[in-house]
């Protein structure tokens, strides 16, 4: 069933609360800010760090004995893990920077139009 007034749900569907015009005047002021390199590593390498730390924390542990003997076996796969421990962070990093980035300007531009529809 239709509403029965439909220009009172596009009239309010198109009108801005405060929350998100401060949102619009931030995010043009600082959009290309966002995308600077020393913004990954600020937001996204603590997470990333997180992640290699508990990977490196359970090899350590010795849960599986499998795994521990072969890592012992072969000294050269500690190297290994480390390198990958390492581009696992940085991908972590980099990854969550830009889907923030991606997220925050999706929202922006979904604002916008909603601001220039009436």
């Amino acid at each position: 069933m239709p509403p029965q007034y439909p220009w009172v749900s596009s009239y309010f569907c198109t009108m801005l609360n405060d929350e998100e015009k401060r949102f619009i005047a931030f995010w043009e002021a600082n959009r290309l800010r966002q995308r600077r390199f020393v913004k990954y590593i600020q937001y996204g390498l603590p997470m990333g760090v997180v992640l290699g730390f508990s990977i490196f924390a359970n090899l350590l542990s010795g849960w599986y004995k499998r795994a521990s003997m072969v890592v012992n076996a072969e000294p050269s796969l500690v190297l290994v893990l480390l390198v990958a421990i390492v581009l696992i962070v940085i991908f972590i990093s980099v990854f969550t920077v830009r889907h923030r980035w991606d997220l925050n300007e999706q929202h922006y531009r979904e604002l916008l139009a909603r601001r220039d529809a009436k």
